[in-house]
């Protein structure tokens, strides 16, 4: 099937973090169970409705307040004992707990007193029940069963060496997930670290970004934009997740209502469905999510299980699922932190259009270019408007957008009426400015006069800094004092962060969301299709196409026919020229083995074609069920549409170009079940043969409102068949001339094994 989709699980050995606790090596851990409801933060809190296959349809917000504001914490294995890994650990807990208004108390058997504070022997001699158990021990297995005795409702599991280090690692895991599960409690790690216990800047105002990590160190930019004036509210470092996932952080930011943005970065999903409801549930509250997500190449692949020990998932349906669900994915950290900031702060647009301003033609031209490449939109600004600026603007420069101002308008009265001037178009609802260096008697005061005009416009103003110093007055104080202004250091990222501003907005205005409109219960046709599968077998092309008439997809005229003499009836019921080819459950490249006829005009050719074909299959010792005599199509784009299961998202839906054309330019979209007609007519709009439906040379446009009812179709199949259907290559499906149809000449099915897709 072309575009296999199928994730690999790859491990890497690498030395285990020690985490001390009475001075012992921590253990390896590691394993992903199943979604469970209980503890400090239920899993069941959504709405109980099922999709077909039985499964949810809505994301379950975890109550994950205990855990970032507890009231009580317990640290296991604390230590004061100076060059103990531990003691470090214990002391910022301790100020943190003191920051967040918690009681904290040690516990180690090996000591009285921790830090002045008292210390007690094990959990069962706690004063009080901890909402937060942090653990500092070697082996978190025996303390997780004690902590779910003592009702604690989370706990932190910092200790590394589990999935990440491989099998034994991931049975581990496995047995420190299910003591979770049996406690009831909510376990954040193991490999995880104390990024969650940050300290918080409590001074700064406005929406927040909430950071959600992997690996600990790559949060470390976005956190450090709170230095400069952005607030952020959450940090999460999931680690291996064998409880707490990514999934789980997602839904609860999207919640909070100081939450402007979600900043991630990811190196695996847990789980592929998790993470969608999670998605869907930021979309459904119009909550920004921007995320990398490493494991494009295998070499990333393989180094982020190595780290994380999870799935990384073929990258191109990771892709396709982020952006059916509005995920922005961006490639760097630096783009992670530029985007999320002007996602968070910026206000809803009042205008999809861009004006560039600048002091010199040549920056404006420049940014210009690269804008319109990454597909903004620079509106002509009307006579009228070009007129109001050529008050302040001398008229032999170009205001038209890109707005030059030649550079001395911008240091005395008339710079803040041209900014004005420009923010005051209905067409504009952006304005950057890219300042390339800086010349104090003009960059100065344009940066003060853009800080004072986003102070009285409720569109963004955005302003690329180039400087390579970063150290001028104008930018460390001016731009970046304020809350208003958006302020870059490359023209690549203002334009990655303004794009997606615009792009996150526009799709959630429209957004509805797909698991509304997935199908509850078994329709009809999968009932008969059902009836069709024969486990861990290919189908034959005649029993794929059976499948495919199930579900109400077009298939040629054909007959299926076991003797020469039935083939000749059969071509002249059909009509005339016929199409024959061999049929059987083992044959999927049959044009390579010569069992296509084609083109076929007269009995005698069809009685020679049908011996030929038979012969053929006798001599490759290839089974048949017969002899399939179609209907010739001659004309019509010939396109593809599969199904495959991928390891992470489960069913998966490819549409692209086909024929030939399949394995030469490999021109497919994927997307996720479920999604509506807008997502399948997206899909075809990804192609780079795209215009090979709409009409070229000549050739009139195609009907491809029936191409997106068989994707349609085809994924209702896959949501109904999930369990029993591995595969599915229609290939090619002619798509006729408007209004004609389209028409699977060819199929391929694969059934799963006895026991389904599990």
């Amino acid at each position: 099937m072309l575009g296999s989709t199928h994730g690999t699980l790859t491990t890497h050995s690498r030395p285990a973090r020690v985490v001390a606790c009475g001075e012992q090596p921590p253990p390896t851990v590691h394993g992903v169970p199943e979604a469970r409801g209980g503890g400090g933060g239920q899993r069941s809190g959504g709405s109980a409705d099922r999709d077909v296959s039985g499964r949810p349809l809505y994301a379950p917000v975890p109550d994950l307040d205990r855990f970032f504001r507890p009231g009580s914490v317990a640290v296991i294995g604390a230590s004061d004992s100076e060059g103990r890994p531990n003691t470090g650990i214990t002391r910022q807990l301790i100020g943190w707990a003191e920051r967040v208004g918690a009681r904290l108390h040690p516990v180690n058997p090996g000591r009285e007193q921790v830090f002045g504070l008292p210390c007690h022997t094990s959990v069962a001699d706690l004063p009080e029940p901890v909402d937060l158990a942090v653990l500092l021990v070697a082996d978190p297995v025996p303390v997780i069963e004690q902590l779910g005795d003592a009702k604690a409702k989370f706990a932190v599991a910092f200790a590394s060496g589990f999935a990440e280090t491989g099998a034994d690692g991931a049975a581990a895991q496995a047995r420190l997930a299910e003591a979770a599960e049996r406690s009831g409690l909510r376990l954040l790690g193991p490999n995880t670290n104390l990024n969650a216990f940050e300290t918080f800047r409590e001074d700064l105002d406005g929406p927040a970004i909430a950071l959600i990590t992997q690996s600990g160190h790559q949060g470390r930019p976005v956190f450090t934009l709170q230095e400069l004036g952005i607030r952020l509210s959450h940090w999460a470092p999931t680690g291996n997740e064998a409880d707490l996932e990514t999934a789980d952080f997602l839904s609860y930011f999207a919640s909070r209502p100081e939450v402007g943005a979600i900043a991630a970065y990811v190196e695996g999903l847990k789980d592929g469905r998790s993470f969608l409801l999670a998605a869907d549930h930021a979309a459904r509250n119009k909550v920004p999510v921007v995320a990398v997500k490493v494991g494009r190449t295998e070499t990333g692949a393989r180094m982020a299980a190595s780290h994380t020990g999870k799935l990384t998932g073929a990258d191109g349906v990771v892709d396709a699922a982020m952006r059916q669900f509005g995920v922005i994915r961006v490639d760097g950290l630096d783009e992670l932190q530029d985007t999320a900031a002007l996602l968070a702060r910026a206000r809803k647009p009042v205008a999809e259009g861009i004006a560039v301003y600048s002091i010199s033609g040549g920056t404006g031209a420049h940014f210009s270019d690269l804008a319109t490449a990454a597909g903004l939109q620079l509106p002509t600004l009307d006579a009228a408007k070009q007129a109001e600026l050529h008050q302040w603007i001398p008229e032999y420069l170009n205001v038209a957008n890109p707005i030059d101002n030649g550079g001395h308008p911008v240091g005395d009265w008339r710079g803040p009426k041209i900014i004005d001037a420009i923010l005051a178009d209905p067409s504009v609802g952006v304005l950057i400015c890219p300042i390339t260096g800086p010349f104090p008697p003009m960059s100065d005061k344009l940066a003060q006069d853009l800080v004072d005009a986003a102070e009285r416009t409720d569109k963004p103003v955005c302003v690329v800094w180039g400087s390579p110093l970063g150290t001028e007055t104008a930018y460390r104080h001016t731009l970046l004092g304020s809350s208003r202004v958006a302020t870059f250091r490359t023209f690549a990222n203002c334009i990655t962060a303004v794009r997606a501003y615009l792009d996150h907005h526009r799709f959630t205005a429209a957004y509805r969301s797909p698991f509304d409109d997935a199908p509850r219960v078994l329709s009809p046709s999968a009932r008969k299709a059902q009836a069709l599968m024969r486990p861990g077998q290919q189908l034959s092309e005649h029993a794929a196409k059976q499948l495919l008439r199930a579900y109400g997809i077009r298939v040629p005229r054909e007959q299926l026919v076991t003797s020469a003499a039935a083939a000749v009836r059969a071509a002249s019921q059909v009509g005339y020229p016929v199409v024959m080819k061999a049929s059987g459950p083992q044959l999927a490249h049959k044009t390579e083995l010569g069992l296509v006829k084609v083109g076929l005009t007269s009995a005698s050719q069809v009685r020679d074609a049908y011996r030929e074909l038979t012969d053929i299959a006798r001599y490759e010792d290839v089974p048949l069920d017969g002899v399939l005599v179609c209907q010739m199509i001659e004309r019509g784009v010939e396109m593809v549409v599969g199904v495959t299961h991928d390891s992470l998202f489960g069913p998966t839906v490819t549409v692209g170009l086909g024929g030939v054309l399949v394995e030469v330019l490999r021109d497919v979209a994927v997307g996720v079940p479920p999604f509506g007609e807008d997502q399948a007519r997206a899909m075809l709009g990804e192609l780079r043969g795209h215009a090979l439906l709409h009409g070229v040379r000549g050739a009139p446009p195609a009907d491809v409102d029936a191409l997106v009812e068989v994707v349609l179709r085809v994924q209702r199949m896959a949501l109904e068949l999930g369990d029993d259907l591995a595969e599915l290559d229609i290939n090619p499906l002619v798509v006729l001339p408007r209004g004609e149809g389209a028409v699977a000449l060819d199929a391929l099915a694969v059934c799963h094994g006895p026991g389904g897709a599990g």
